[in-house]
Order: C-alpha cells, then sequence, then structure tokens
C-alpha cells in the first residue's frame, strides 16, 4: 500500500526550496512528489531565470537534467537490450561495438561494470583531446589505459558514454531516436535529446565567458555538447511532470502490476555492486540508500530523482542551480532533506 507524503514534511520541502532560492542557490525550481496510483503534487519557487523575466517555474518548464540522462535514458534502454538479448551484464563492452583490433584495455570493462561504475575506466573524459583523430569515438575510449583496478568504485562518464555507443550500435539506431521510441512509450513526450531552441519554457544554465551568451537550450555538460547533445551520461532534457510520470511508471513495474520487463529490470539494479560510503552503495547506475529502500541520482544542473519502492513514492528536484556555478553545494541542504523524507518508512 503505498504510503502518502506527510504535510509536515512537503511543508518542509517548500520552506527549504524557497529557503535555496532565497540564499542565491538557484534562479528556482520546482519538486514533483507522489505515490503511486495518485496524481504528483507540485512546489515550486523563484523565477525561471532572470533572462524569462519573472515568469515562475512549473510543471512543463524544460531542464537540462544533465546526469539524470544515465537513469532516464541510457539505464532502460540498456534494460531493454538485454531483454532483447542484445546486449549481456557479463561481457566486455568490446562485444557491443564496432570490430576494434590491437590492444584496448577499457574494451575488457563488462557492461555491470560500466553502469556501476566499476571498471577501471580513466575517470577523467576530455573529448576535445580527440579533435582530428582518425580512429571513430568508441576505439579511441576503449585505447586508453585504465586508472584502477576493475572493481574499484568510481564515478566515471566515459563508461556512459560507451554504453551509449554500445545500444546505438547494436540497436542499428542513434541514441536520441531509440530515447524518442522509450519515452513515447511511456508518455514522456516532452523528454527529448537537445539541442532545443531558446524560448522562456526552458531553463537556461551557465554562463561560462562573461559577456557570452548564456547555455540555454543545449547541453550543459561539455563531452556531450561535443558529441552533439547526444550522449550515454549527458544531454536529455524533461519537465517535472515527465519525471513524475517515469517514477511512478518504474515504481508500478517494481511492484510486478505493469511492464514485467522494466520491473525485473529496477529490481536486479537495486541489488547493491560496491560501497560507495558508510550507509550508501552502487546499484546497477542508481545510487542505494536506507539499507537499499531508496534508489536515486543526481544530475550535475541541479535535479535528482528518487525512489522507495516499498512505500510506492518519489520525489523530483528540477532546478538550473547551476545557473550561478557549481550546483551541487548550493544546493545540497534540499538535496539531504529530499533524501531524509523519502527514506522515511
Amino acid at each position: 500500500m503505498p504510503v502518502p507524503f506527510a504535510t509536515e514534511d512537503t511543508a518542509r520541502l517548500k520552506e527549504t526550496l524557497e529557503s535555496v532560492v532565497a540564499d542565491g542557490a538557484t534562479p528556482g525550481g520546482v519538486l514533483a512528489y507522489g505515490t503511486t496510483g495518485a496524481s504528483p503534487a507540485y512546489i515550486s519557487a523563484g523565477v525561471i531565470a532572470p533572462e524569462c523575466g519573472d515568469e515562475a517555474p512549473t510543471r512543463y518548464t524544460v531542464y537540462d537534467i544533465a546526469s539524470l540522462t544515465k537513469v532516464v535514458a541510457t539505464w532502460p534502454l540498456v534494460g531493454q537490450a538485454l531483454s532483447n538479448g542484445l546486449l549481456d551484464l557479463d561481457e566486455p563492452i568490446r562485444d557491443f561495438l564496432p570490430a576494434m583490433t590491437g590492444e584496448m584495455p577499457s574494451a575488457e570493462a563488462t557492461v555491470r561494470q560500466l553502469l556501476a561504475h566499476t571498471s577501471g575506466l580513466r575517470a577523467s573524459t576530455r573529448l576535445d583531446h580527440y579533435r582530428g583523430a582518425d580512429l571513430p569515438l568508441h576505439e579511441l575510449l576503449c585505447r586508453e589505459p585504465l586508472d584502477d583496478a576493475p572493481g574499484t568504485h568510481r564515478y566515471i562518464n566515459r563508461g556512459y558514454i560507451l554504453l551509449g555507443l554500445a545500444l546505438a550500435h547494436v540497436n542499428g539506431l542513434p541514441l536520441d531516436d531509440l530515447g524518442s521510441i522509450l519515452w513515447d512509450r511511456l508518455g514522456m513526450t516532452e523528454t527529448v535529446y537537445g539541442p532545443l531552441s531558446r524560448s522562456p519554457r526552458v531553463a537556461p544554465t551557465e554562463q561560462r565567458i562573461p559577456g557570452a551568451p548564456r547555455i540555454w537550450g543545449a547541453a550543459h555538460d561539455d563531452n556531450a555538447a561535443l558529441l552533439g547533445g547526444v550522449a550515454g551520461h549527458a544531454g536529455v532534457f524533461s519537465t517535472p511532470v515527465n519525471l513524475a510520470l517515469y517514477a511512478e511508471r518504474l515504481l508500478i513495474a517494481s511492484a510486478d502490476k505493469d511492464d514485467a520487463a522494466l520491473g525485473e529490470w529496477l529490481r536486479a539494479s537495486l541489488v547493491p555492486q560496491a560501497a560507495i560510503e558508510p550507509g550508501l552503495d552502487r546499484g546497477l547506475s542508481w545510487i542505494l540508500a536506507a539499507d537499499g529502500r531508496v534508489a536515486y541520482h543526481h544530475g550535475f544542473t541541479g535535479t535528482s530523482l528518487y525512489l522507495a519502492p516499498e512505500t510506492g513514492r518519489y520525489l523530483v528536484i528540477c532546478t538550473n542551480a547551476v545557473y550561478g556555478g557549481n550546483a551541487r553545494t548550493k544546493i545540497a541542504p534540499l538535496r539531504a532533506l529530499a533524501l531524509k523524507i523519502i527514506s522515511a518508512t
């Protein structure tokens, strides 16, 4: 039986969102929360951005969700490919990429290791260093030496870039087309890979160079931008209402009520693969907290998605906190409260 959010908890979420906005952590933001079988509720504060005037963000405001791309695009597409026999969790990624020759240390990482950030791949990813190279990107990435022994947990974007390239190869379709097909099936009609046209509906992110145009409708992540905005680790744009719908679909599937393949994939993904720190483990893509009762992921731009399968609750944070710089420290109080509330039984 789904456990609804307590009134005092939603009041604290509202107060904290308003507080981080007032402190300048983000121009504004939207929280979406709810339980399976009920309509989501929303909390909004601030403005979309000064460029958009006094317009407040709503459930339909489009945000660059950054690394939520990993769990909104790559992770479900990997599960779909596994179900269709196109991938194998415990086989090396080289088996699912165009043929390569020569020594490829990073190609030996398995799909499971890439998903769980335990591949040992080089952590620093600078695709601009490959400009002018004759080899295709997957081969350039696979030729790189390892930074750590396989099995060592370290958050690495290049593993998800490889997964995105593998998904396109085994399916014979571009990654953004695969995403569109998936999201259409789930009813997420406003979730897309960018770039998008600048408009008041789209939340701007960072101004990298004083006097230069602010990033607005294009991927904030440099490597995703170099890939045309379409990558396995970042590049997706979505709305609070779409992310709430996605969260509910995952929770319904996990309870065996709908979409058996997706539910099985979610349950398999919530098995710990590596320890991150005391109280936190890494599943397949997801961070696991509260003794495995909560799964969540963050996006660098100021987004988060939390799931609590046992209580049927979800919580979404959509902000463009990176508007003023590093978002992680500035909205940490909001994220900490969200995790505390979603973890309550």
